[in-house]
């Protein structure tokens, strides 16, 4: 006689199709919101497609962006859909919404991996609907395809698959620099198995880690002179911080992984999860190396992230505190479980299966699940009125959007618009852009860094980078120009104040357009 399979067994098989689908669908339904830098990737793409060659104004060879590989497979997708008139932002939207799904479904596998499957489910369930996941989905950015290949790489790694995580690991290399943080530390627990005698040293395993690198590096120094972005170099001249704000903004953001703070307060979640969150993840990760000891990579990545960008001090972009969330998430949940198992050990909680069953439940699913999606909006105040997490925030992009179709008319091929956020301005106005952030024009460098007393937020436009350069128009958030360009006497004789637009974002008095007289 068999035994029937329980209900739980009967709907495993459907588990990665409804998680995929489920995450997919989470994307879809607020649709494209797309974040000013993504318009960046795409106008390399454009340019790329249009012969230009790879390059963000045409006949300079610069680097800045950070993620050729996002890049290049714009280029292919929109070869076969419009060349340089391809929907990128469309696009990027529904490759971002699949590898979303694709690593949800490895988180699943990752826990089930580690004897801790429900861990694991509810992780791939929150990651569908956490903000940090779905904000730079929509918003068209590279994040998702790079959590899908660093998540890849570790979950083969996992199950010995060397050549193929080593693949993933210069792949993701490639869609960000940063995924050295994960990659270093999987390589050298594969280096430790080598020299103990339980790993064999393979060339195609260090070919598959840097053969496409390599290639991309030698070319990048060929074409670019170098090949680190020049968009770090810029960020570091241009950005005025305190020495600690990144660590700052990281600690918060570690306090904070289910978006308590939406319901709780922020004074609140942040002094409870400064504690609680590590705790439970200490649990967790002492469980998941009991039982796979290549777990300490998984272990180990979001603190070395929090680490390395603590010290490094950049400007800590939304989008930079979403690759270690799905590792941090598994090890809290993975310390929630354990630490009620062992709780329901005792002799008098051991008859009581489904109160545990219940407590479980609650813990590990359903209030980190509420919890994150706490946050969302059911109608925006602005952009599509469909539901949407609240941080994605897109209120700029359309200000620019607004600003490059009144500028428009005044431009032409030949002439040259200046701005410091140059995503939006730069994919839908003509002619070359002056990035007086530094990123995409080296010239700008130069003139940086400036004056202290010019910052009243942490940017600063150069007044003698406008006034050397002498652009055709000039676009800004007047907190940009405040102390310094808008008080500058061969400014304002030199430039015409063309349109204000109605704004208070970062504390300005509005974005200006100028033109020159």
């Amino acid at each position: 006689m068999t035994n029937k399979p329980n209900q739980l067994e009967q709907f495993r098989p459907y588990i990665p199709i409804l998680v995929f689908l489920f995450a997919v669908l989470m994307r879809f339904i607020p649709g494209v919101r797309t974040i000013d830098d993504s318009y960046i990737t795409y106008r390399y793409a454009r340019n790329i497609l249009a012969g230009n060659g790879f390059v963000y104004n045409p006949g300079e060879a610069v680097l800045g962006t950070t993620t050729p590989l996002y890049t290049l497979l714009m280029v292919f997708l929109g070869f076969f859909t419009g060349g340089t008139h391809a929907p990128f932002p469309v696009l990027a939207w529904l490759v971002n919404s699949l590898a979303d799904g694709f690593t949800a479904i490895l988180l699943w596998q990752i826990g089930k991996k580690l004897n801790q499957e429900l861990a694991g489910l509810s992780t791939a369930i929150i990651w569908c609907v956490a903000q940090y996941s779905i904000t730079f989905a929509i918003g068209g950015l590279e994040t998702s395809l790079f959590v899908l290949l660093l998540t890849a790489c570790f979950y083969w790694y996992l199950e010995e698959k060397v050549t193929f995580a080593a693949l993933l690991g210069g792949l993701a290399v490639l869609t960000r620099p940063d995924a050295i943080i994960l990659v270093f530390p999987i390589a050298l627990d594969h280096l430790l198995r080598i020299i103990g005698g339980k790993a064999r040293l393979r060339g195609k395993d260090i070919l598959a880690l840097g053969g496409i690198p390599l290639l991309w590096f030698g070319f990048a120094t060929f074409y670019f002179g170098s090949p680190i972005p020049h968009s770090i170099q810029a960020k570091v001249s241009a950005y005025h911080l305190e020495a600690t704000e990144g660590l700052v903004r990281l600690i918060q953001h570690y306090a904070t992984p289910f978006q308590q703070q939406s319901w709780l307060g922020t004074i609140p979640a942040i002094s409870i999860g400064i504690i609680l969150y590590p705790f439970l993840f200490l649990v967790g990760a002492r469980a998941l190396i009991r039982t796979n000891n290549r777990s300490w990579v998984l272990v180990i990545y979001p603190w070395l992230y929090f680490l390395v960008f603590a010290a490094a001090n950049p400007l800590i972009f939304r989008w930079y505190l979403t690759p270690p969330l799905p590792f941090y998430f598994l090890g809290i949940l993975t310390g929630i479980a354990i630490l009620i198992q062992q709780i329901f050990q005792s002799n008098k909680m051991q008859s009581k299966k489904t109160l545990r069953t219940w407590i479980v439940a609650l813990f590990v699913f359903i209030l980190p699940f509420a919890s994150s999606l706490s946050d969302w909006s059911l109608h925006p105040d602005h952009g599509p009125n469909r539901p949407a997490p609240n941080m994605a925030w897109f209120k700029l992009e359309l200000l620019y959007r607004e600003a490059a179709d009144l500028v428009t008319p005044y431009l032409d091929e030949t002439t040259v618009l200046a701005a410091g956020d140059v995503g939006v301005l730069g994919y839908y106005t003509p002619g070359k852009i002056l990035d007086t952030v530094g990123l995409n024009s080296p010239v700008t460098l130069d003139y940086y860094p400036v004056n202290p007393d010019f910052y009243v937020t942490n940017y600063a436009i150069a007044p003698d980078l406008i006034i050397e350069q002498k652009p055709d128009a000039v676009i800004l958030l007047e907190v940009y120009g405040r102390l310094g360009l808008l008080k500058d006497e061969r400014f304002l004789n030199q430039y015409t104040l063309y349109q204000k637009l109605d704004t208070d974002i970062y504390g300005s008095d509005g974005m200006l357009i100028y033109l020159r007289k």
